[in-house]
């Protein structure tokens, strides 16, 4: 679906359902989204706008590195949002010239429907334009972030303090899928954060020189996003260290158990070895008392054996 509006020079907005009956000559600006676009209307980047076909083709194939891209009359973003239900990673594309902007997503913006629904609903745009729209939608991009990177934390203290009483299996699940959604926002927050970087550094963007304040304070926050994601992977690993260095003690403290055990029993298998063998001359077997003493030699043996290792704190 496309849709289209347009502020004429005395700031009054126009609506258009067919981008052909758009003639931006008489308009001040005007945006222009391409919302979930069918192969027809894809076409109309080229037919219409006469946008650069690698720019077009970066569209079409999804999943980009964010990043920016100059050409002779307009220049061409990539931008990334995340999914906070399942962790999938969307691409906004944006065409910015001298008088309009042109959105292209695969997806349902929610981020690109609030501004819209700002745009339409705003009595006073004299402050809007191409370049503020765009500030717009990123704000709203960036700002998505936080709470996902927030509910991460809250998956990491519940891990670390176990109130579920999970199994140390389960915990590092649990763990492992947590580092893999921190990698999954650390390959979207990073990129955008360079992206920003380009942004604010260049000569060639006006628009963005225009409201430097405005797009330095979402490259800041992208910079506060990254040290947490990264603190957050440094948090799992902490945990993860910690889990298998317990399992590892755990599993130490039972193979020494079942050591001694093997060790105290080691000579009293032997002594019973001995006398259960099938001779028929064993002077011991005669004697009235020999079961009795072999079973105290085999008690006392047992229990030295256990005063020794405990004295080594073996227990």
């Amino acid at each position: 679906m496309i849709q289209a509006v347009a502020i004429s020079f005395d700031l009054k907005k126009h609506f258009f359902k067919n981008l052909y009956d758009l003639d931006m000559t008489k308009y001040k600006w005007c945006w222009v989204d391409f919302n979930i676009p069918t192969n027809e209307e894809i076409k109309a980047l080229k037919s219409y706008f006469h946008f650069h076909s690698l720019a077009i083709e970066d569209c079409v194939h999804r999943l980009q590195r964010p990043k920016l891209d100059y050409y002779d009359d307009f220049t061409f973003f990539v931008t990334h949002v995340i999914d906070p239900d399942n962790f999938s990673k969307e691409e906004i594309n944006f065409f910015i010239g001298k008088n309009y902007i042109v959105s292209f997503h695969h997806h349902n913006s929610n981020q690109i429907n609030q501004v819209w629904n700002r745009l339409i609903s705003a009595e006073e745009i004299s402050e809007w334009d191409p370049y503020h729209c765009f500030y717009e939608v990123l704000d709203k991009i960036v700002d998505q972030y936080f709470p996902i990177i927030y509910k991460i934390e809250d998956g990491l203290n519940e891990i670390e303090n176990n109130s579920r009483k999970k199994s140390m299996e389960l915990l590092l699940e649990d763990l492992f899928a947590i580092r893999h959604q921190l990698l999954t926002l650390r390959h979207t927050v990073n990129p955008m954060r360079d992206l920003l970087y380009r942004m604010l550094n260049s000569q060639h963007l006006e628009g963005i020189k225009n409201r430097q304040e405005y797009f330095l304070d979402i490259y800041d926050h992208l910079l506060k996003l990254s040290e947490m994601v990264e603190s957050n992977r440094d948090v799992t690993t902490d945990i993860r260290d910690s889990y298998i260095s317990v399992n590892s003690h755990q599993t130490n403290k039972i193979m020494q158990i079942l050591t001694i055990i093997t060790s105290i029993f080691a000579p009293l298998t032997f002594i019973a070895g001995i006398y259960g063998m099938n001779f028929t001359y064993m002077p011991e077997l005669n004697w009235k008392y020999g079961y009795y003493v072999s079973l105290l030699v085999m008690g006392a043996i047992a229990f030295l054996m256990f005063r020794w290792f405990k004295r080594k704190g073996w227990f």
